[in-house]
Order: structure tokens, then sequence, then C-alpha cells
């Protein structure tokens, strides 16, 4: 779920993006034949003007209205073989997510069948209801090939479930911090890739008509593909951004610790480049391949930005804090460039951060110069030599495969507390 740090600012935001009020035609004509009584409303996230559903381009689109397929219970019961342990992808605050095939059909060699994420709300969940309705407002029509795509959804009776497009490669977490045979490094190119596809999708919600502030960026939601092409997951958290009238939108607090910017942290204020600042924390951790919050560091390192910002405006001090898996396979100046474009993203005041736009921009220069990369070298003392004991966070949706030998998925108490 999210994080509520301190006593909540004056005015809150209502979490919801809207009420249960939109006849479920306005919503899709998809429907299943038995859907129950209490699926027939759900919120439209009115805040969206009629005109943006002509914003398209290229590279995504806002939708007028959701265009989500309704499953019922039983489709999704059938599709995940009666929720079987054996078909749990992993779990986090929302609830448990279960690998399913439509059609109900196993899954064959000529592939045939639609393999699917199913994240399924737990009874524990107290604001399951509301990240499920913003879940349904914002991927229901936010189209990009840089979001995970929402399928549809399910809403019979206390059911709450959600169906995404499965993503075969996991998390970027899973690949930065896992351990295990299963789990395998990702080399520059592929993490340059990354970082691009995930900066893409933060640029199509600030950029849209009706700015979106997506609050929760953070490794976790970063799910690949079969390509590793990233897509942003679990909008849960997501935002309208401020009007044109203001600079900001007050709300509670809520996020991932080592993630959310400062001035959101202090004030409870949100701006568009908010984001940005969590953006420039996962760049630092695809560089050094250490987690942004993790206590089990000596004091002092427990966050990442705190402790590691002094290392990335100085070439010879990155060196010694890149990440060990890459085994020095990287092009040192391209790595430099990335570090000092996380320093402009961390900027504690956020009117000097870049925004998303820039970032592409950046970014695409950076992989467009050809850089030969270096020779391996002898591996030196990583700053993080123990790195082996240090505990996974608390996934809030883990819309990605469980790792053999992983424990990705098991709950970290210090990692988000409401």
């Amino acid at each position: 779920m999210g994080i509520c740090w301190g006593s909540p600012v004056r005015n809150p935001t209502p979490a919801t993006t809207g009420d249960l009020s939109t006849v479920i035609s306005n919503i899709s004509q998809t429907t299943s034949n038995n859907t129950s009584s209490g699926a027939s409303t759900v919120s439209r996230n009115s805040q969206f003007s009629a005109a943006s559903g002509d914003e398209a381009s290229a590279h995504g689109q806002i939708l007028p209205t959701p265009n989500l397929r309704i499953f019922s219970y039983l489709e999704l019961k059938a599709a995940t073989r009666n929720f079987r342990s054996d078909t749990v992808l992993g779990e986090g605050g929302f609830g448990v997510v279960f690998k399913g095939w439509l059609d109900d059909k196993a899954p064959t060699k000529s592939g045939k069948s639609t393999v699917i994420a199913v994240k399924k709300l737990s009874s524990e969940s107290l604001q399951g209801f509301e990240e499920w309705q913003s879940e349904v407002n914002f991927l229901g029509r936010l189209s990009h090939p840089n979001l995970v795509k929402l399928f549809g959804y399910c809403w019979e009776d206390k059911e709450l479930l959600l169906v995404y497009e499965y993503m075969p490669k996991g998390s970027l977490e899973n690949h930065l911090f896992g351990r295990g045979s299963a789990v395998q490094p990702l080399p520059w190119d592929i993490r340059l890739k990354v970082a691009i596809g995930a900066a893409r999708g933060l640029e199509f919600l600030h950029t849209s008509e009706k700015q979106v502030i997506y609050r929760d960026f953070k490794a976790s939601n970063i799910l690949l593909d079969a390509s590793y092409t990233a897509k942003i997951s679990d909008f849960g958290l997501a935002k309208m951004g401020p009007s044109a009238s203001q600079s900001h939108v007050t709300t509670r607090v809520m996020g991932t610790y080592g993630y959310a910017a400062p001035e959101y942290v202090a004030t409870g204020h949100l701006y568009v480049k908010s984001d940005v600042y969590g953006f420039g924390v996962v760049l630092i951790e695809i560089l050094t391949g250490l987690r942004a919050l993790d206590t089990t560091r000596p004091a002092g390192k427990h966050n990442l930005v705190d402790w590691i910002k002094p290392f990335l405006s100085d070439k010879r001090k990155l060196k010694s804090i890149m990440d060990p898996h890459l085994q020095g396979r990287y092009p040192s100046k391209a790595a430099f460039r990335i570090s000092q474009l996380a320093l402009n993203c961390i900027e504690s005041e956020h009117r000097n951060r870049p925004s998303m736009k820039d970032v592409v921009e950046k970014l695409e220069r950076i992989e467009s110069v050809k850089e030969l990369t270096r020779e391996p070298r002898p591996r030196s003392t990583h700053p993080m030599a123990h790195r082996q004991g240090q505990k996974p966070l608390h996934l809030r949706s883990p819309l990605h495969p469980r790792q053999d030998g992983f424990q990705g998925y098991q709950q970290s108490p210090q990692a988000r507390v409401r």
C-alpha cells in the first residue's frame, strides 16, 4: 500500500479519484455475462477532460473512458487454476498476484493462450478498494508502450481483482537486488534501455493534457517484458497534477521510503517533479546495484542518496561504487554522464530538477554515443560487500514472476508503514 509520514496535511486531497457513480457501459462494452450487481458501477476519472481522448501519438494516448473487459470471478478462478498456490507470482500490501491463462487453456507450445497476471485484493487490505479504483481509472485510460497494460477487472460481492498483461522478465528490482541462480544481473546496455523506457513512461504521464503524477516510482514498479522493455506498473497512488493556477497538489504523504521527494515528505506538497526525484534514485540504484533504503547497511549508509551523493560528482569515486555485477563492463563516460543526470534529478529544490522530457533526451543522447566498453578489471572491494545480508523491501504490487532463491516477496516491516 502506501506510506504515511506524520500527521495529515491540512485539507488533504481524497485518496480516491472519483465516486462510484458511472454506469459500466461508459467504461467498456465488453462485459462478462456473470458480473454481479456489485460490478455494475465503477468510478470514471472525471478529472481527465473529454478532449484528451483525441490526444494520441505514436507513443501513446489517453482514452475518453476506460477501455476494459469485465471478468467474472469464475473466469479468473478458472484462469488461475482456482488461485492455486503454484500460480502465485508474488504478494504485496494489496494482496496476492497470480499467473493465469485466459479461456481456461493450459499454456501450449503454440502460445495460443493469453498469459495474464491477476491481482486479488486481500480482505486485510486497508485501502485496497481506493487503490483498485485508481488503477481502473488511470490504467484503464492510459495507453503507452512503457505502461503496463490493464486488460480488465472483476468486482463481485467483496471480491476485487485486476487483470494485467504478464511481464515474463519480472521487475527491475529482481534483477538489481535478487539472489540465486535464477536471477541474472542486467548488463549495461539493458540497464540503459530500461532507464530510457521507464523515463518515457513518466514523460508521457507528465506531458499529457491533464498531467498525472505517479507518486510511487521505484525499481519494484518497473516491470520488464520478454525483450526487456520497461513498463511502469501499479497506479494505486497516482494523482492528477495541479491545475494551471497552481504549482502543486496537497495530499497525504504516501509512497516508499528512500524514493519520495524531500519537499513532499516535509510538506505534503506534491509536484510533477516529485516523480523526477524518484527517477533519480532509481538511476543511482541502476548504477550501484544498491537499494534506496537498506537498514542492514552500517549507520550513516541506510539511505542510499544521503550516502552515495558525494560519489556521483567524482569520476574516480564513481568507479568505486559501481555495481560489481557489471564486472567493469560499462562505458565509463556514459556512466559518469548518467551519474550527473541522477544528481540533477535528486536536487533538493524541485524547481532545479529537469523535466522528464529533458531526462529522456539526455538518456537517448547517452545511448546514441557508441563508446567502447571498458575492459573488466579485478574486482575492487565494493562499499556493499556485505550486501548478502540485506533484506528485501515489501513490494506493493509485484506483478512479476517469483524467482527461485529470491525472497523478494516477503514483507519487510521497516519498508512500508502507514
